[in-house]
């Protein structure tokens, strides 16, 4: 983490991300993204010298009255999360007021006729809009920014922002879904999920699983709505999502594409949150036959890591299900590459952590280790 920091620190100081190879800095969202997203992981670190200079820049440096448009998801996630965690272990009040403003500018996103939030959001004037690349918010990012904005109003006692994302839940529990299992896309006007978009737990689909299991534990697990979409969505995906490939039989999600729902199979990366989250429902009552589903499916995630010739996972893998192959699963060229995605990592901690089993433990420093190197700067 040091040399990391150093690095940044160098190169990028407040800046979004820094650029290793040439030695320079992005932007992307223009509000320190690595710095902020860094906080509460510093302070865990005992690196308060680190923590405290990163202080001093949100103190100083930190401007949310900007003209610009920002997601509203990865805006909660990265920054109003890491805000509220590093007030939280830190308690310095800078941190919870940065919070409140920023808060305040993202809950513009939320004025559309549904109560669905749009995907964007200006920051200076609260103008909500589509995202770039569409009509429609993903179903993943309205129904992950809930924790958030609930802690916010439990820290303040100020109900505006959990009513708005409690509302958005409320919402989307009575819509029409397929056993649980909900279309990637959501229409912020209209509140109705689009028509024969696919089905995943990848991309756009991910969180909004991992996340009524969180949402429940956070709530004090009395919210029998939260629990129920949860169950039902578990269900849905071993009935309609899981498949076994040849020649090996391992366990992956397919994918549900159009309006016949045509099987798809292949599985992200980012599907690999789901073997540390139905851990997590175990551990929090939920079936015991989910610990046997996770353990199964992080093995075919850990595989997609640790049998490509750099053990880095691809950001897609496909599975051969028809009898007679000879490989269980394949990378195309366009999905050969690692966007540092943590989700396998993750699942590996879970599964240790509740089990004990230091295989878990191996294949994570394993991963991590090449990880430093091919990464490293």
């Amino acid at each position: 983490m040091k040399h990391a920091w150093k690095g940044y620190k160098a190169y990028a100081w407040g800046h979004d991300h820094l650029q290793p190879i040439s030695r320079s800095h992005n932007d992307w969202l223009h509000l320190g993204l690595t710095l902020i997203d860094a906080l509460d992981t510093l302070w865990m670190m005992d690196l308060k010298d680190e923590f405290e200079e990163a202080k001093e820049w949100v103190e100083k440096e930190l401007n949310f009255d900007r003209f610009r448009d920002v997601n509203l998801f990865e805006t909660t996630i990265r920054v109003l999360g890491s805000l509220l965690s590093s007030y939280h272990a830190s308690k310095e009040k800078v941190f919870l007021d940065k919070a409140i403003d920023l808060a305040d500018r993202l809950l513009g996103a939320f004025s559309s006729q549904s109560g669905v939030p749009f995907s964007d959001v200006n920051l200076a004037t609260g103008q909500p809009s589509k995202p770039k690349w569409g009509p429609d918010s993903s179903t993943s990012e309205v129904t992950t920014i809930q924790l958030e904005f609930r802690d916010l109003s439990k820290v303040t006692g100020n109900p505006k922002y959990a009513e708005k994302v409690n509302y958005v839940m409320d919402h989307i529990h009575k819509l029409k879904k397929l056993d649980g299992l909900v279309p990637i896309f959501i229409n912020a006007q209209t509140g109705q999920f689009r028509q024969h978009s696919t089905i995943t737990l990848g991309a756009r689909g991910d969180s909004y699983y991992e996340y009524l299991l969180k949402q429940w534990i956070q709530m004090g697990k009395t919210e029998k709505n939260l629990m129920d979409d949860y169950l039902e969505a578990v269900s849905g995906m071993e009935f309609h999502l899981a498949k076994r490939s040849h020649p090996s039989k391992l366990l992956f999600f397919a994918e549900l594409h159009g309006a016949s729902k045509s099987v798809v199979n292949k599985m992200d990366e980012l599907t690999c949150f789901m073997p540390g989250t139905l851990a997590l429902g175990v551990h929090n009552g939920m079936p015991g036959h989910h610990m046997d589903i996770a353990k199964e499916l992080l093995n075919t995630c850990a595989l997609t890591w640790l049998k490509q010739p750099t053990k880095l996972a691809p950001e897609i893998t496909y599975f051969n299900v028809a009898e007679g192959n000879e490989e269980d699963f394949f990378v195309k060229n366009n999905d050969a590459h690692y966007l540092l995605r943590p989700e396998t990592i993750e699942s590996l901690w879970y599964l240790y952590h509740f089990t004990g089993n230091t295989t878990y433990q191996d294949w994570g420093w394993e991963m991590f280790q090449v990880s430093v190197i091919i990464n490293s700067f």
